[in-house]
């Protein structure tokens, strides 16, 4: 639900360095890059309905769990077991929906509105690249969703009284799952972005798709209160491999019981997230075009 709009003129001022003389070396495709990310996060924090659908929807939405079940007492994973709070058991699965929509939600609708409102076709006239272009694209999500990471953290533990891990092994597990989880969503929302016909149809697109994974993949329900022919289709798609990493992360040992086959597997949770990554960044690179072809 982004509407980032960028103008000729600055699409042009992205791409340019500061020359020091008329023979002047353009600036590299990762020098533009990375000058470029800071471009798109003010872009993103200017809008408000990405602010509000991407950014603050998560935390939100802990808040109405939190607020809306805590009368129903801790959850467990059997009798016997280390119970916890509702909202220690939702905080994985809205930092997982974080990671989707900060990558696959928000790219899918913003490029498809650049491609909308003639942008891409502005800076086809550059000699901005490609690869710039996505490089901008996925540092402007990883800034943001690590952002959105830390706020979600930071409201568990002092706003809904939960219980962080205090173990290193666990912190280097959230680290390489958040990195896989938001690159491979970047990918993935680049590569999205090609099917609404338009900027104006891309969030009427994009949105049923993200409920219904966040639906089906352990993030608003209870993943292993869903029954098997759902949690095989959630299997197919990374958010819910994302959602179970994280619950590895802050769910007591005891939870892993309830998982699809009784474990964490952390291994599966790799493999799957690298293979998503690279049909995203495949599919992104096959179908991403700018408005001239030979660009």
């Amino acid at each position: 639900m982004s509407t980032t709009t960028t103008t000729a003129a600055s699409a042009r001022r992205d791409i340019r360095s500061p020359r020091t003389g008329a023979g002047a070396a353009r600036p590299g495709r990762l020098a533009v890059g990375l000058a470029r990310i800071g471009h798109e996060v003010r872009g993103y924090f200017r809008s408000a309905d990405t602010v509000f659908f991407t950014f603050l929807f998560p935390l939100i939405m802990l808040g109405i769990f939190t607020a809306a079940f805590s009368a129903a007492g801790e959850i467990s994973a059997g009798p016997g077991t280390e119970s916890i709070s509702v909202g220690a058991y939702y905080l994985p699965g809205m930092l997982a929906a974080g990671m989707l929509l900060s990558g696959v939600q928000n790219l899918a609708v913003d490029i498809a509105g650049e491609k909308s409102d003639g942008t891409l076709k502005r800076l086809g006239g550059t000699p901005l690249s490609p690869v710039s272009y996505f490089l901008g694209k996925i540092g402007q999500v990883f800034v943001t969703g690590t952002f959105q990471a830390a706020l979600l953290l930071l409201a568990a533990g002092t706003v809904f009284g939960i219980a962080l891990p205090t173990e290193p092994e666990a912190w280097m597990t959230f680290a390489w799952v958040f990195v896989l989880g938001i690159g491979t969503s970047a990918l993935l929302g680049i590569a999205l972005s090609s099917v609404p016909r338009s900027g104006k149809s891309a969030s009427a697109v994009v949105v049923p798709i993200m409920l219904v994974l966040q639906f089906i993949s352990g993030v608003y329900l209870q993943f292993y209160a869903l029954p098997d022919w759902m949690q095989n289709i959630a299997s197919l798609f990374p958010l819910k491999w994302m959602a179970q990493g994280m619950r590895s992360v802050f769910l007591p040992e005891d939870f892993a019981v309830l998982e699809q086959h009784e474990a964490w597997n952390l291994g599966w949770v790799a493999v799957v997230l690298i293979a998503w990554l690279v049909i995203g960044l495949v599919v992104s690179r096959l179908t991403f075009r700018w408005i001239r072809r030979d660009a």
